[in-house]
């Protein structure tokens, strides 16, 4: 497919034009196709910087939602209708930033794992299932540039275009296989998930931190990667252009006792003036001077169990049950022709098989994987499989 079927609408970036997208959308019939997009890797954070939407009755709108930041009233008017997202995860975040919250989704990347296809990503899919090629070749641009090109708006109004003709074919494939219902509640998980709270110490996921094992060293990624954060959201732009992660965990490592030093580390060096290798040692030198109290501790308080690595030394008897748990879970997966992971989280059998209950009764193991958050349909596929694997290696 090569044209949307009504060509490129004018991009909406007034309260004037939003308000008529809001009328023709309320008035529409049937779900709405919805996608945003991001400028992960020129921005800070992961805020939307276009949204597309599609309904029959309304056709498709972009919509620039820094020229209308609220879209809560477009939400409103499409409440009561489905939303099709491809990976909602990974948009209904940036869509709540502005309003846009859905209670009923159909996620068809996720409808695709749970048919079996071995290719979920949006072009893949529409070309296996509907037959019709999508350029896919402007996804990784800067998406906050304005004005929009017209090759970028022409690639963002084709993704929307087939999205609801997507969820039509894969809800036939998934009452053919018996696993509607099942997609239903994923989707409706989904849709009910809580915003992800903000992540404890994030400056540990530095790129290349198994690198540093001293606290000292460690204190000086978590100073360095702070001052970047601030850096960062001051001029928004992506962090890793302010300062690359390998260049953090080089200065970790070598400690520097100055500019000079500091400067001939890599990724410092060049085309950096004096005023910004100024501001990244005073970062290493706070980090210097903290006192031994005040330094990291070395890895992260983890809730629940161990690495699985580490099971053999720990707990023999848990290492034999998730060996057992997980070949259940791997042969009742391929029968059912779905991803492991769809089936069951791995963190909720590593969970259970760490504790287990003192009797594993059927009974027992759906409460626990109820516990963990597995919804209906997980626990009444896996529970007897790994109630039975939990038998057969006692404690």
């Amino acid at each position: 497919m090569l044209e949307p079927r009504e060509g490129i609408p004018p991009v909406t970036a007034d309260a004037d034009a939003l308000a008529e997208v809001i009328a023709t959308f309320a008035a529409g019939h049937g779900p709405v196709a919805v996608d945003a997009e991001r400028a992960s890797g020129y921005r800070y954070g992961q805020r939307a910087y276009l949204v597309q939407l599609r309904r029959a009755g309304a056709g498709t709108a972009l919509i620039d939602p820094v020229g209308c930041p609220d879209l809560s009233g477009l939400g409103a008017a499409i409440a009561d209708a489905e939303w099709v997202l491809h990976a909602a995860t990974q948009d209904l975040p940036c869509l709540r930033d502005i309003g846009m919250i859905p209670a009923r989704i159909f996620d068809t990347e996720l409808a695709g794992r749970l048919a079996g296809f071995a290719r979920v990503g949006l072009g893949a899919m529409v070309e296996n299932i509907l037959g019709y090629a999508l350029e896919k070749g402007h996804s990784a641009v800067d998406w906050s540039t304005r004005p929009l090109p017209d090759p970028w708006l022409h690639y963002a109004a084709l993704d929307v275009e087939l999205l609801v003709d997507l969820r039509d074919a894969l809800e036939e494939e998934l009452a053919r296989q018996g696993k509607l219902e099942w997609a239903h509640q994923e989707f409706a998980a989904i849709a009910a998930a809580p915003p992800a709270p903000p992540r404890k110490d994030p400056w540990r996921r530095t790129s290349g931190m198994h690198k540093v094992r001293r606290r000292r060293q460690m204190a000086v990624v978590r100073e360095l990667w702070t001052a970047r954060d601030r850096i960062a959201q001051r001029r928004d732009v992506s962090p890793g252009k302010v300062l690359g992660d390998a260049a953090i965990v080089e200065a970790a490592l070598a400690l520097p006792a100055n500019v000079r030093a500091l400067a001939a580390l890599s990724g410092f060096g060049h085309r950096m003036n004096r005023r910004q290798l100024e501001q990244w040692q005073a970062a290493v030198d706070r980090a210097r001077e903290l006192p031994e109290a005040d330094l990291p501790q070395p890895g992260q308080p983890v809730a629940g169990p161990p690495p699985p690595r580490a099971w053999a030394d720990k707990d023999p008897a848990a290492a034999a049950r998730l060996s057992a748990a997980r070949a259940a879970v791997t042969q009742l997966a391929e029968g059912l022709n779905l991803p492991q992971e769809n089936l069951i989280a791995p963190d909720t059998v590593r969970r259970l098989c760490w504790e287990p209950p003192a009797e594993p009764t059927t009974d027992a193991v759906a409460s626990v994987l109820a516990g963990h958050g597995a919804r209906p349909w997980q626990i009444d596929q896996v529970t007897p499989v790994l109630a039975a694997a939990l038998l057969a290696t006692p404690a």
